[in-house]
């Protein structure tokens, strides 16, 4: 059994652990970095890049069937499932040697491909090597969670980490879930010629704005995804080219292929955390708003640390857990400021409080600002109109921004920053966006919030008829 002492021990090599080990061996940290999967994680493997790019292929084959409007020629747009699989693949190869473990050497970081257990409270077993580190990174992120449907484990079905290699284009893709993966990949999916059924047991998309989430709903009905909300699947049955999902109200939905995309649970089973003394909670382990276990040499990021599961909360979480770690600094995380995309077309986006979460916090104080996308220029030159923006505004400042429609994922970005900083609503219509630009929905909407105390109030009319008269 080989033994070795470090500074600072990592386990899992995802987009949290990678930023942590990455940080603190290049300020002069020694450190240890466990791996016993893929470098890269969920996210580069079986997650956002795959999905992003997959996409990217639904998108393609749908805007050669629709560009007519732009006086081309409609062309088939006939996809080989296959080849699109190939291109999910390449994307992932071009990226792997940013996540490589040559590259993290580089970083003089020791990179062990081992799953590692905890054997004390600052002791790590992996393989034949024991590591006792002075602190302890957890960063295992999240497996997709498969729920207990009767018949489901003698039926085969796939998740976010089978499904990019699949390379028969299913007839009718069965979804079991409706939230982000689930429509994301229902409309890849009806866009690469599938059929498609969504399968959800309460209602679609239902972490988000219910009015602008009912716009993308829309949006993939009308492409030809069925979409059964209420639709809890109490049985599923059959084989590859004919399988059956009953819902619990007696709705037997029939498809060719099955895809499980109800969420995900935390990857603790492996790490024995009792040995270390670290609390587990029902979607990960508990933590403080340091990041810090309940054993005080151990923090948790990510998605295992039962908060937001997204790839940029796991970076985020880093860089707190970097500051305490290097500096003894002490650095909390917080989550008002986090935004988050799903990216389907129109995509749906949200910093914040949404409008129903704002005013049950500040009842009649919030003023809530809308702006459509068919007021905007660009938009209507992409023909991206259907759209809208809605912040919600206390005391001059947003508390939460709501946004479906073209590049949402990216107008997300300036009312993150707002929301991290505490501008505002004049700093954002002091903005000036270059013309014509999608960006310029967000000067619009803070425009559209000082508008009315501009245009309708009787004091400001009164000063400028005071001016225009007396005021040489």
């Amino acid at each position: 059994m080989n033994r070795i002492k470090t500074d600072l021990l990592i386990i899992g090599a995802g987009s949290g652990g990678l930023s942590v080990a990455a940080g603190a061996a290049q300020m002069g940290a020694k450190v240890v970095l466990l791996e016993g999967h893929k470098m890269g994680g969920d996210c580069l493997n079986y997650g956002c890049i795959p999905s992003k790019a997959l996409i990217a292929t639904g998108k393609a084959a749908y805007s050669q069937r629709h560009s007519a409007q732009f006086g081309v020629t409609d062309a088939a747009g006939e996809v080989d499932y296959a080849a699109a699989k190939d291109h999910v693949a390449d994307v992932i190869a071009q990226i792997a040697p940013v996540d490589s473990q040559e590259r993290f050497e580089g970083f003089g970081i020791n990179v062990i491909r081992e799953y590692g257990r905890f054997i004390s409270e600052d002791e790590v077993q992996a393989g034949d090597t024991i590591i006792k580190a002075r602190r302890i990174v957890i960063a295992t992120g999240s497996s997709p969670l498969v729920p207990p449907i009767p018949g489901l484990d003698n039926t085969p079905y796939e998740t976010n980490e089978t499904l990019f290699d699949l390379r028969e284009k299913p007839d009718h893709l069965l979804i079991i879930g409706g939230g982000p993966i689930g429509m994301e990949m229902a409309q890849a999916h009806i866009r690469m010629g599938c059929k498609v059924t969504v399968i959800e047991g309460d209602k679609a998309l239902a972490k988000d704005d219910p009015e602008l989430a009912g716009i993308v709903l829309q949006s993939l009905k009308d492409e030809g995804v069925e979409i059964a909300e209420g639709a809890l699947a109490a049985n599923v049955r059959g084989e590859v080219g004919a399988i059956e999902v009953e819902a619990k109200d007696g709705r037997l939905f029939k498809g060719s292929h099955l895809l499980v995309a109800v969420g995900r649970k935390a990857n603790i089973d492996k790490l024995d955390l009792g040995k270390a003394g670290v609390e587990p909670i029902k979607n990960g382990i508990k933590v403080d708003d340091a990041l810090r276990t309940t054993n005080r040499k151990i923090y948790a990021v990510g998605d295992v640390a039962g908060g937001m599961q997204f790839t940029h909360v796991a970076g985020y979480h880093a860089g707190v857990v970097i500051r305490s770690l290097m500096f003894a600094i002490p650095s909390k995380a917080k989550t008002s400021h986090i935004p988050w995309a799903t990216y389907t077309d129109p995509e749906l986006s949200q910093v914040g409080l949404t409008e129903a979460q704002a005013k049950d916090q500040h009842g009649d104080k919030v003023e809530v600002v809308r702006f459509h996308y068919n007021h905007n220029d660009r938009a209507i030159a992409e023909r991206k109109t259907k759209g809208l923006i809605k912040v919600m505004v206390v005391k001059g400042r947003p508390v939460g921004v709501s946004i479906v429609g073209y590049q949402a994922g990216e107008l997300i970005n300036l009312w993150a920053l707002a929301l991290a900083n505490n501008m505002k609503m004049s700093q954002i219509a002091g903005m000036v966006a270059p013309y014509p630009t999608i960006g310029e929905v967000n000067k619009r909407a803070a425009g559209a919030y000082f508008s009315p105390r501009l245009f309708e109030s009787d004091l400001v009319k009164t000063v400028v008829r005071f001016v225009q008269r007396f005021i040489p």
